[in-house]
């Protein structure tokens, strides 16, 4: 391929990540991370909690009037042959610029195995300890993408179905934060050491999508939560 060619597609390439950067959308089943895409895309449809999840990645791709906004890759939370291809591509064979990895403080919707639909019977600390386990499997990939990297990566820990638990938001939040001294908290450290502070930077905000019946959490709020979450990410990024 002639040079001016290869300038002319990296110059491309880097107008379309600076524009709309990749973002990997991580987090085990049921703590709605697709539905929290589809509302900053503007596709959220009625409210309604999702029957099932995804078993494979999918693509949205939020714009503003602006022609600016992200490209999100949504990776399947369900432990299949399908999610460790998505999170091989995501972080390994096309590395993206940032990571939403969606938490929901023990109250992810259980969900019956081998993909089938339905919402199975799950407590709190089984959920909670889940997490735990499905946050490792990403951190590992998410140091090992931040130390190959000439520039910092950022993070953000989505506290979701914050609607679920309106009285102890803060302290949700507080727990999955770096320094808490919690179990969450104390492996988000062991990331940063893992990266080097300087090349991994980790917000963590509250949010919610599906509204319950009588939810203490009003639809303004709501909206408010995925306002400042969509201004962090643009900040993060560049657009602001």
């Amino acid at each position: 391929m002639p040079r001016s060619l290869v300038r002319g597609r990296d110059r491309l390439t880097g107008v379309l990540q600076h524009r709309y950067p990749t973002v990997a959308v991580t987090g085990m089943t049921g703590v709605g991370k697709t539905e929290l895409v589809d509302h900053l895309c503007g596709r959220a449809g009625p409210s309604r909690a999702p029957e099932s999840g995804s078993a494979v990645m999918e693509r949205r791709v939020r714009r503003d009037r602006r022609l600016r906004g992200f490209r999100f890759r949504v990776v399947p939370g369900e432990n299949a042959a399908t999610r460790l291809g998505a999170l091989d591509e995501v972080f390994y064979d096309h590395p993206v610029d940032g990571v939403l990895h969606v938490v929901a403080n023990g109250y992810a919707t259980g969900r019956r195995p081998a993909g089938t639909t339905g919402s199975a019977a799950a407590t709190r600390e089984q959920q909670l300890a889940r997490e735990l386990e499905d946050w490792t499997v990403s951190a590992h990939r998410i140091a090992a993408m931040a130390v190959r990297r000439p520039h910092p990566t950022w993070l953000v820990v989505v506290v979701t179905k914050v609607d679920l638990y309106p009285d102890s938001i803060e302290e949700a939040v507080r727990s999955y934060s770096p320094g808490s001294g919690t179990a969450f908290g104390d492996r988000i450290d062991e990331l940063r050491a893992l990266a080097g502070a300087a090349k991994l930077s980790v917000d963590v905000l509250p949010a919610c999508s599906h509204l319950e019946d009588g939810s203490a959490v009003t639809t303004k709020q709501r909206d408010a939560y995925l306002a400042a979450l969509e201004t962090r990410m643009a900040q993060l990024s560049g657009h602001v």
